[in-house]
This record gives structure tokens, sequence and C-alpha cells, in this order.
């Protein structure tokens, strides 16, 4: 089963929408093997979102990320990657599809609900940002045999 990170960012929490993203992840299929809820320390934002050092954004991205509690969660699946995604919806809340998070939760890129990783490489290195391997579950949903061939 793949593996990706998936956060409900601080205007997720501030708006009451963690369990609804939960909701969302596990009706899908998705299983969820680890989960916190804390908030993020400087020095970790920064690492998480380190390829976007050098926009001219990435101050406000951090100051917004440790500006009050997130959720993290590691999520497993078949293509947890991709499905994460396309439950998350487009980027640009404008863009994203009715029936996702961003689509119906949404209304600005800057405060846009959710994070997740957009591959598994980068799962990989946000997993292990957020979580030790000894915090991550191991175990089968009842239903799995109807999720998978």
């Amino acid at each position: 089963m793949e593996q990706t990170y998936v956060m409900v960012k601080p205007d997720g929490v501030q708006r009451g929408l963690v369990g609804d993203v939960i909701s969302r992840i596990e009706k899908r299929g998705l299983k969820i093997v680890a989960l916190r809820m804390n908030v993020i320390a400087e020095a970790t934002a920064k690492e998480h979102y380190g390829e976007h050092a050098a926009r001219p954004f990435f101050p406000s991205l951090i100051e917004f990320i440790t500006s009050g509690p997130s959720v993290s969660m590691v999520v497993a699946g078949k293509d947890a990657v991709k499905v994460m995604r396309a439950v998350n919806g487009a980027t640009n809340p404008v863009e994203a599809a009715p029936g996702t998070i961003r689509g119906d939760f949404a209304l600005d890129v800057g405060r846009n609900i959710v994070h997740a990783s957009d591959s598994p490489e980068a799962a990989a290195r946000e997993i292990a940002i957020h979580f030790k391997d000894s915090e991550i579950g191991k175990y089968s949903r009842v239903d799995e045999v109807c999720l998978y061939e």
C-alpha cells in the first residue's frame, strides 16, 4: 500500500473542518495510519516547504502554517498520492471541482484547507519530517476486500 502525507492546515482546523476532511478520506477507502494535531514548529515548516524557500510567498506561508494547530496524517491505500490529490481538488480553489475538499470549502489559494504530497518521493520525505516509523500503524480495514481486486 502506498502512503502519503496529508495536513489539515490551520484554516481548516479553525473552521472546524477536520472531521469533514477525515470523513472524506475514509469514505473514499483510504486509511489513516498516523494522525497528530499540533502547532508545527518553524524549523519543521521550513524543512517541509523548503522547495519554496526562494519564492516571495515563503515567509507568509511559514507564518501561516505555524500560526495555529494543524492536523498531520499518514494516509495509506492503493495509489494514495493520486487519490488524495484528487480528493483535495486543484490547489487554486476557484479551479477545484465541486465535491472536492477545496471545491466545497475553500475560496483562496493561501487558505485552501489541506495539503497532500504531490509524488511518492515527496510523500516519503514529508512523512519522515512529521512522523517516526514507530508512530505509523499497520492494520487492515474490514472493507478492504470490497475496495481492491
